[in-house]
């Protein structure tokens, strides 16, 4: 897979398959990037699991918030990484380690967030890989959601493609 651009098969692909993600790094502070993701994500209808051992035990946007991916029970299908791209090494080698017990299926590393070693650990075990995207923006994107707010998504346009030939 080459990490520097996705196809938005590949994305669209993902975002329809999964239905449960566990959020590592989630903040309980409504004004962190996470919090708002984790928000956006609920209302289009997806289970988000958090996951920050300082507020374990506790509970962000009425979800129990717990200190690993393994004391989670039941499914994951997805692990949205919301934390430096050192610290994704560490994660992607417990969901590896948990991937076939949870069913975990998708690595998804946010903006900002690239480690190519964990990648490669992730896809050696036969899961998806994702980085340095945002789920909330690019389902925002491929839904044309952001046009609302004036961004241009390039999904839908109303520009005739011009046609090259030769």
């Amino acid at each position: 897979m080459n990490h520097d651009a996705y196809p938005d098969a590949y994305l669209r692909g993902i975002l329809a398959s999964v239905r449960t993600i566990a959020m590592v790094g989630a903040s309980p502070k409504w004004n962190r990037p996470s919090y708002f993701a984790m928000k956006y994500l609920q209302e289009k209808g997806y289970r988000v699991i958090p996951v920050n051992p300082r507020a374990a035990g506790g509970e962000i946007l009425g979800e129990t918030v717990y200190a690993s991916l393994a004391e989670i029970p039941g499914r994951i299908d997805m692990v949205d990484v919301f934390r430096g791209s050192k610290d994704a090494g560490p994660i992607v080698d417990e969901a590896v380690k948990v991937a076939d017990e949870r069913g975990i299926t998708v690595i998804w590393m946010q903006l900002g967030v690239r480690n190519d070693e964990a990648a490669g650990t992730a896809e050696a075990a036969g899961l998806k890989v994702v980085m340095d995207r945002c789920p909330k923006i690019e389902y925002g994107r491929l839904n044309a959601e952001l046009s609302w707010g004036g961004f241009n998504s390039r999904v839908i346009s109303a520009k005739r493609r011009k046609v090259r030939l030769g």
